[in-house]
């Protein structure tokens, strides 16, 4: 079975890839069918002979053995994180994301992965009513995962249920492959063709950690000042949840946690509650005052862009049925079913609270006919208020009330093409955070969306969170990066890990936000990230691994630092982070400590770490190079003196550095 010279299974049962071999015993029912019009890349879409009917269905590939790969997979509903192997049964249930070093280039040359590699990319989509995730087995095979998220929806195609392609640029792999599904599918947009919000490039502030549900326009105001007064000025706010008109059923059962939403709660009116109304009181709808409240906000503090919360179905628990305000949307309860891949990934004793509550309160779940007027009737609301786009939490939970719905793929789809259709009319700069949205049932249907939260959430109070917050970053943008541009979360500027989290967002090229409680607040900190005028200095590319670290574990391994390249309009910049000490368990399961106290790393830096930096070069580059240093500032020079001096022991030495835990 051949496709072209560049991808074949031969006799022997070997999928062969630009003449390297990455799977052995290849099942016999494993088809490969050609990409049309493909220029930039060698690829091809996996499929199987079957008999095409069940909701959910494992079908095995062929062995992986001997070969380093790197995936993202989703460790809990909402979120991905990175995991590393070389054999199948490495490979985690729910992968959505697959990169094989097919062949590692030049070692003798200590430049692995630089010279004469070869990388092949594996990307499971959406066909039909189907979503296909990768997972390994026991026997080190490589199995496709296929299911609809609903009973009754059975029948399946099963000829273009993974992406593969292979070439020498990982980087420009993964871009082309991306694009290559693009065309395929015509159902998501890349991220380069998408509308860039302004908000990006300006520091701005989240209320959640500040005030959690407690947040009101007073406190609002308040921490806004606290800012001021320190001379730095946030342009956007985010005010999160706590804005919202909300109610429990009276048989529900309330899980009300410090710190935390009543996931119980649904929403029972599209308007602001009465923390947000002047003069409002409780259990009293007053009809004005929010477009003043978020007027005095914009006039008085110099706010540019003012972003509500709210979650994909209204509110944690969805629309209240048998609420006057609500019924036109026929909202009706829908208790949510998790797919086996998700539960596998997720231990017993450590339930999601969010989750386990719905599925015993169930979820008022809009019809699907309905939801575009819903959100229409909602963001135009809040944008007669002035308000300026939305944070969309939640967004994973469609995937669990497919049943009834024409499965998981259909009801997304719905739903995204019904919210982006309302932002496209309401928030003319594209006003859209999408959050808690880590499955490709979204990716695959998001043509307008164009920023993601891009790993789980920064937690303050948990010490193994934060180097696992940069990781986890950096390595599910060299998936999520080709679709929005990733948002590496809020953080607080007075927390002894807040130059870790400032340094990763510098070179993440995202928003720069904190969470910060008023009076709470490092301003020496926050002028190294943000200019007088309120403006960042924002990399022009989602950050991403370099290319010596894409196959190494900088959370686990104890040796290996993570190095995060990105561009400007004329240089490149690498953040250098030593992750190491913590990570997800897959033995338990969760975020865990595995060292108290990791070593200090030593690693190098060179100038072909910046993938593209021979973009922004004169035409005639030699390769040599200038480097400054952060932390240690100073110049460096020469290319090659570097790359000599990285080889040295000496710490010291230009180009090669040592980095503790900060």
């Amino acid at each position: 079975m051949t496709i072209g010279a560049s991808i074949n299974v031969t006799p022997d049962k070997k999928l062969v890839v630009l003449g390297k071999e990455v799977l052995t015993q290849v099942h016999h029912n494993i088809l490969l069918t050609p990409s049309a019009g493909d220029a930039f890349v060698s690829g091809a879409f996996i499929g199987v002979h079957s008999d095409r009917i069940g909701s959910r269905r494992v079908f095995p590939v062929g062995k992986l053995q001997g070969l380093r790969f790197m995936c993202v997979f989703r460790f809990k509903m909402w979120w991905m994180t990175q995991r590393m192997g070389d054999c199948g049964q490495q490979i985690p249930f729910e992968t959505q994301f697959l990169i094989v070093e097919a062949d590692q280039g030049f070692p003798e040359s200590g430049e692995i992965g630089i010279g004469g590699a070869t990388y092949v990319v594996f990307l499971p989509i959406l066909e039909g009513n189907f979503r296909a995730v990768l997972q390994g087995n026991a026997h080190n095979d490589l199995e496709i995962c296929l299911e609809s998220g609903c009973p009754e929806v059975q029948q399946f195609d099963g000829s273009h249920l993974v992406y593969v392609a292979a070439g020498s640029d990982p980087f420009h792999l993964i871009t082309n492959a991306v694009k290559s599904v693009e065309r395929h599918l015509q159902t998501f947009c890349h991220r380069e063709r998408k509308k860039m919000p302004d908000m990006l490039n300006w520091f701005g502030w989240c209320t959640w950690d500040a005030f959690y549900t407690n947040v009101t326009s007073e406190g609002v105001k308040e921490g806004l000042q606290s800012f001021e007064e320190g001379g730095i000025s946030p342009k956007f706010i985010i005010i999160d949840d706590g804005w919202q008109s909300v109610g429990m059923d009276s048989e529900s059962v309330s899980c009300e946690e410090d710190n935390c939403a009543n996931f119980s709660n649904r929403l029972t009116h599209i308007k602001e509650n009465h923390k947000f109304q002047k003069n409002g009181k409780q259990g009293h709808r007053m009809e004005d005052g929010f477009r003043d409240t978020i007027t005095e906000i914009k006039d008085n503090h110099a706010v540019k862009y003012v972003y509500m919360w709210h979650a994909i179905t209204g509110y944690w628990g969805g629309v209240k049925p048998g609420v006057a305000e609500m019924e036109h949307y026929e909202p009706r309860l829908a208790y949510p079913k998790t797919s086996p891949g998700v539960e596998s990934n997720e231990h017993a004793e450590y339930v999601d609270n969010s989750l386990e509550t719905m599925r015993k309160n169930g979820l008022g779940l809009v019809n699907p006919e309905k939801v575009f007027n819903f959100y229409d009737e909602l963001h135009s609301y809040l944008a007669s208020a002035g308000i300026d786009g939305v944070k969309v939490d939640v967004q994973n939970v469609l995937e669990t009330l497919g049943a009834g719905y024409g499965g998981r793929v259909t009801l997304a789809r719905n739903y995204h093409k019904a919210l982006e259709a309302s932002i496209g009319r309401n928030f003319p700069d594209n006003g859209i955070i999408s959050c808690m949205s880590h499955n490709t049932d979204g990716l695959y249907s998001a043509k307008r969306a164009a920023i993601i939260r891009a790993s789980d959430d920064f937690w303050p109070r948990d010490p193994a969170s934060h180097t696992i917050h940069i990781a986890s970053i950096a390595y599910n943008t060299l998936f999520l990066g080709e679709f929005m541009q990733p948002d590496w979360d809020m953080f607080h500027s007075l927390h002894t890990m807040a130059e870790y989290h400032g340094a990763a967002r510098a070179v993440g090229g995202c928003a720069i936000y904190v969470s910060d409680k008023p009076g709470h607040h490092d301003f020496d900190l926050l002028r190294k990230l943000v200019l007088p005028d309120g403006s960042i200095l924002r990399a022009k590319l989602p950050g991403r691994p370099t290319r010596d670290s894409l196959f190494s574990d900088p959370a686990r391994d104890g040796k290996s630092l993570l190095k995060i390249w990105n561009m400007n309009d004329y240089t490149g910049v690498i953040g250098v982070f030593n992750c190491q000490g913590a990570g997800w368990c897959k033995v338990g399961k969760r975020n865990l400590v595995h060292d108290e106290q990791p070593d200090a790393i030593t690693g190098s830096v060179r100038a072909h770490d910046v993938n593209y930096l021979n973009k922004i070069a004169d035409a005639g580059w030699n390769g040599d190079a200038v480097v400054y240093g952060h932390l240690r500032e100073g110049l460096r020079t020469n290319k090659t003196e570097i790359k000599k001096k990285a080889r040295k022991s000496d710490a010291d030495e230009p180009g090669r550095q040592e980095h503790g835990r900060p």
